[in-house]
């Protein structure tokens, strides 16, 4: 079989280790010579294809590549940029095809969250619509936890490790506090339209009556007056109360709490500041003394504290894509099968675009408690296993090391793409 180059590229929002993911790619095809020659990674994701900006990755030495595995965010840089459909815009995809065709790539892997394996099902395609020989693999990714037909996305179970770790010791302070000052600690975890970072929060809580007290989710509409009644009762009785709040928390009508009325380039609505939001709320109408923080890029880029089973998963999916390419699959995306909760065990899997792109996983009614504002037993069975293990990044001078590659961008033999 001919030796084809392949197409790496990071979409979305980084996490702490899809780099992981990225290691896995480039080091398993380095192991397959006669079937992958370069590895070429797209500058700021598909756009990277589009505009012909392609880096050469065989020029990184493996010492490098390695250290991917232990550095956050996106070493090739990554967007928020979703294709079009064929009728749609079909100046892109021909675009697409002269770029492969160009850099004779036949491979392409596409390291991204729901719209990312919209991206990776319509690059798979054309084979069959434009008649240029691509296989097209989706390496999962999110922190949102929210992608259909995987036990979890890589990202999510570092972020989760960050956000309950986060919780307790910010609740130690907050209790600390309380006799004569804040009453009330609010911390506020992504998550648009699904809860699984915000009820991470909950495995704080390693007692009855331990923080955090209230979880507030978008699966749940709020209600302001059981809120403020749980809040004043939680007070009364623990003399403090902490609340793990999902930016996506919404009303019964589905207006969001921090809904700022503007969209990202991806179409969805920007969100942020609904810990303030709900601090300010309790301050109105209960008058207590409140702190709030918004975990915001903190959560997804805190390497030092990633989940050893969420790296090896990232690993993992990174290098199942390429063994997936080699043994001739299209269309479809590296998985995590769960085996077992306890021990954990778990197996990598794999699972059709059509059924991925766009298509969300929300918490399942059975994670949630009766009264909507905790979690329950079940869910954290399903948590704990994610987060965890430490897999320190090395250390110089009391601060992590981390690499930065040299992506240097090979030479173009295109004219510059021209958008319809």
């Amino acid at each position: 079989m001919a030796t084809k180059n392949a197409f790496y590229a990071q979409s979305g929002g980084v996490t702490a280790v899809i780099n992981a993911s990225a290691c896995g790619v480039i080091e398993t095809a380095r192991q397959y010579p006669e079937r992958i020659g370069t590895v070429y990674a797209g500058r700021n994701g598909i756009l990277g294809a589009l505009n012909e900006e392609l880096i050469d990755t065989g020029l990184e030495p493996d010492s490098a590549i390695a250290a991917l595995r232990h550095t956050p965010a996106g070493a090739f840089g990554s967007c928020r940029y979703k294709l079009k459909g064929l009728e749609e815009n079909r100046a892109e995809y021909e675009r697409l095809i002269e770029v492969f065709a160009a850099h004779d790539i036949g491979y392409f892997f596409y390291n991204g969250g729901g719209d990312s394996a919209d991206t990776c099902l319509k690059v798979s395609q054309l084979s069959e619509t434009m008649g240029y020989p691509i296989q097209a693999i989706h390496v999962p990714k999110t922190v949102d936890n929210d992608l259909p037909h995987t036990d979890t996305c890589p990202g999510f179970g570092s972020v989760a490790k960050y956000i309950a770790v986060s919780t307790r010791e910010a609740a130690l302070d907050v209790a600390s506090m309380a006799e004569t000052s804040t009453k009330v600690f609010v911390l506020e975890a992504m998550g648009r339209h699904a809860g699984w970072i915000a009820a991470s929060g909950g495995l704080a809580q390693a007692h009855d009556g331990d923080a955090p007290h209230i979880i507030l989710l978008p699966e749940v509409p709020f209600d302001q007056q059981r809120f403020l009644d749980r809040v004043k009762q939680t007070v009364e009785e623990q003399g403090y109360c902490v609340i793990v709040v999902s930016e996506g928390t919404r009303l019964a009508d589905g207006t969001f709490l921090a809904d700022q009325g503007s969209k990202d380039a991806f179409g969805h609505v920007q969100l942020g500041g609904v810990a303030q939001v709900v601090a300010q709320t309790i301050k109105d109408n209960l008058g207590y003394k409140y702190h709030y923080a918004v975990a915001d890029y903190l959560q997804r880029a805190a390497r030092h504290l990633a989940s050893a089973t969420d790296v090896e998963q990232a690993y993992a999916v990174g290098r199942a894509a390429v063994e997936f390419a080699l043994a001739g699959r299209n269309a479809v995306m590296a998985s995590i099968v769960r085996k077992n909760d306890s021990p954990y065990e778990w197996e990598i899997g794999e699972a059709p675009l059509a059924e991925v792109a766009n298509v969300e996983a929300k918490m399942p009614p059975e994670f949630i408690s009766e009264d909507g504002m905790h979690i329950t037993g079940a869910c954290k069975r399903y948590l704990r296993p994610l987060i965890q293990g430490e897999d320190y990044p090395p250390y110089r001078d009391g601060l992590p090391q981390y690499v930065k590659l040299q992506n240097q961008l090979v030479e173009k033999r295109l004219p510059p793409f021209k958008a319809g």
